[in-house]
């Protein structure tokens, strides 16, 4: 418990996080950065920017939810210090991602209300789950849901949209970066601390197994959902459309995809397997069997 001790305590964390990458930053991205202004030209863009971003926000609710939730429950003492910066990082991407709607036109008044229109049902349906067993007092399957399948989720998403962000949004994509940051100490977190109590409590094995099944369908039901509604291929044009002739930036890639040139079906794919495998691979090194969800 030493070394677990000292890899998640709130000193590490101070050093790692508010005293390191996210430094000199505001709402997690450099000072004096905007939207582009092809985000707040294009109606189209604009709306479908505000509808991304209100996933991320509910998303990101469930987690603040989760991970405060759960420091009651933690068995232990680091594990409750952990889950209480972590609880701090999860109210940091609510505001920033919040504030990015705030740029791009929406009133604070509004905010609640454009959230919840907006919601994914499959997404939201996906946060009640893991809530469920939060609010369950259940350790084990609640930082399983938390930090394997919900970090887990989140992590590749939030990579996925950098590589695309990089050149055409920087602010967005300077955000992005400070949670994805985030997001992989939340998933070590979930490894380190998870492995110990399976093998100490293997009865809990087939109940736990069954709610990353039930998690992951709905997680690519939302996929699903985004990828097929055509919004993809719509912005793309519209962002080659505004892009300067000469320019020499690299297209976006993500494991290996060319990002600008890959049809929605094949981002839906990409961003499914890499996430499915991701999951599977977590879930071994803590002792679990991945559970393949039913596709949407």
């Amino acid at each position: 418990m030493t070394d677990f001790l000292e890899g998640y305590s709130i000193q590490r964390w101070l050093e790692s996080c508010p005293q390191g990458y996210l430094s000199e930053t505001e709402y997690g991205h450099q000072p004096g950065e905007h939207e582009p202004e092809l985000m707040q030209s294009d109606p189209l863009m604009r709306d479908q920017a505000i509808s991304l971003t209100a996933q991320l926000i509910a998303g990101e609710r469930a987690a603040l939810a989760a991970s405060s939730g759960l420091i009651g429950c933690a068995p232990d003492e680091a594990s409750k210090r952990f889950l209480a910066t972590q609880t701090l990082d999860e109210a940091r991407h609510v505001e920033v991602f919040s504030q990015r709607l705030f740029d791009l036109g929406v009133k604070k008044s509004e905010l609640d209300s454009v959230v919840a229109d907006l919601a994914n049902p499959n997404l939201v349906r996906f946060a009640e789950i893991l809530l469920e067993k939060v609010d369950k007092r259940d350790f084990v399957a609640g930082v399983v849901g938390q930090n394997i399948v919900l970090e887990g989720m989140a992590f590749s998403v939030f990579e996925m949209l950098h590589e695309s962000m990089k050149v055409g949004n920087p602010k967005f994509a300077h955000t992005l970066a400070g949670t994805i940051a985030d997001e992989r100490r939340h998933v070590g977190f979930g490894e380190n601390r998870i492995g110990s109590l399976i093998r100490e409590n293997p009865d809990r094995k087939s109940d736990v197994q069954q709610m990353q099944k039930d998690m992951s369908y709905f997680m690519l039901a939302t996929f699903a959902d985004r990828f097929r509604a055509g919004e993809i291929d719509a912005q793309r044009e519209r962002m080659v459309d505004a892009a300067p002739a000469d320019t020499d930036a690299p297209a976006p890639e993500f494991h290996g995809v060319n990002l600008a040139e890959a049809s929605s079906e094949d981002l839906e794919d990409l961003l499914t397997n890499t996430v499915l495998g991701e999951f599977k691979t977590r879930l071994g090194r803590i002792g679990l069997e991945y559970q393949s969800p039913d596709r949407p």
